[in-house]
């Protein structure tokens, strides 16, 4: 099943983790082995190779620099303009794949449906399964460019220019304290920049991606932002009390104004009493089906299934000893149809949740 994944660091793991995501994973494993610079070092679990033979045609792929204040601990870059510049290597790796055939920027609904049109086509042949070795398919990975955390953006006029390279969403927040809004373990509202770049956002119709918003700030940003909002990734805190999750009253919220939420599998999010650095996966029982509990969670709130999608964030920062045991790489994304069929779900609502519901959210706001 073709299947959209609504949040990847693609251009992070590139230019930041040094990884060649042209290669399987099995090799970008194999060349950091006895690498410790990073926790996830030979336990990634994305490439390109990996996302074709999933069927995941489509991402939305971000970029990402923090900018952190004196005192702020958090790791990040010492000025808006040195973090602007880090987002602009990471755009350029997206146009290097480009130029080489391996990824296709959809900015537009009309790319959107021909790409979709192609990627389709061209599994629906049995003999173009990319899950196997001699495939065929070798169609380009489709992205759609957002920015998550707006600090790199120097001042809201910066959001025009990112417009015109073909920026289509912006999370305002990241982790801790930003410059437009608060994040995940930060509280308080949106800055007055922060209230300006919503109007610029809302000016060019990009998409408002509220992860990451502390409480206080998804409020104000419900509030004051008239344009479309999604949730890239994000899981619920119902099921995993801690503030990176949305409550009950923030699902409700967004299901209001015709949100999709993305579920995203790091462990942490999934399942309660997560430790960083001692839990496994396999000790703490998460599993795909562990995501699975907070989609339902969402559909049983909305009465339907047309507010929940997939936003993995795999390799976000984590690898194989942070996400769900028995996922070995993304191409296991296409476990879940039938973990989902299993669950009651029927076919048509299985499509909704692996790419109908991103693909008609899009379709709407860019105005189709």
């Amino acid at each position: 099943m073709f299947i959209v994944d609504a949040h990847l660091d693609l251009a992070m793991n590139a230019m930041e983790w040094n990884r060649d995501l042209t290669r399987p994973v099995a090799d970008i494993r194999k060349r950091e082995t006895g690498m410790n610079d990073k926790p996830d070092r030979a336990r990634g679990t994305v490439a390109l190779p990996e996302l074709r033979r999933g069927r995941v045609g489509l991402v939305v792929a971000t970029q990402i620099a923090r900018f952190v204040a004196p005192g702020n601990p958090l790791p990040g870059w010492h000025s808006p303009e040195q973090a602007w510049a880090q987002t602009q290597a990471q755009r350029s790796w997206y146009q290097a794949m480009e130029a080489k055939g391996e990824m296709q920027m959809i900015a537009d609904a009309a790319t959107l449906d021909a790409h979709c049109a192609r990627w389709m086509a061209a599994h629906a042949d049995p003999s173009s399964d990319p899950s196997s070795d001699s495939s065929p398919v070798t169609l380009p990975v489709g992205y759609i460019l957002s920015l998550e955390g707006a600090d790199s953006l120097i001042t809201p006029d910066y959001v025009e220019r990112a417009w015109q390279y073909g920026l289509r969403a912006i999370g305002p927040a990241h982790y801790g304290p930003g410059r437009y809004a608060n994040g995940t373990d930060a509280t308080g509202g949106l800055t007055a920049d922060g209230r300006r770049l919503l109007k610029e956002m809302e000016r060019l119709k990009i998409i408002l991606d509220a992860t990451h918003l502390c409480d206080d700030a998804f409020w104000d940003a419900i509030d004051l932002y008239d344009g479309p909002v999604w949730a890239s990734h994000n899981n619920c805190r119902a099921l995993v009390d801690h503030n990176r999750q949305f409550s009950d009253e923030m699902i409700k919220a967004l299901i209001e104004r015709g949100a999709v939420i993305g579920g995203a599998l790091d462990s942490w999010m999934m399942v309660p009493g997560w430790v960083q650095g001692r839990s496994t996966p396999e000790a703490t029982g998460c599993d795909l089906n562990k995501l699975i509990d907070h989609l339902d969670h969402i559909c049983q709130l909305a009465g339907n299934t047309l507010h929940v999608g997939i936003g993995t964030d795999l390799d976000g920062a984590f690898g194989k000893e942070q996400c769900p045991h028995d996922l070995e790489t993304i191409a296991d994304l296409q476990k879940f149809p039938d973990l989902l069929n299993r669950r009651g779900y029927k076919t048509s609502d299985i499509e909704n949740i692996m790419h109908g519901n991103w693909l008609r959210f899009l379709r709407k706001a860019w105005g189709a």
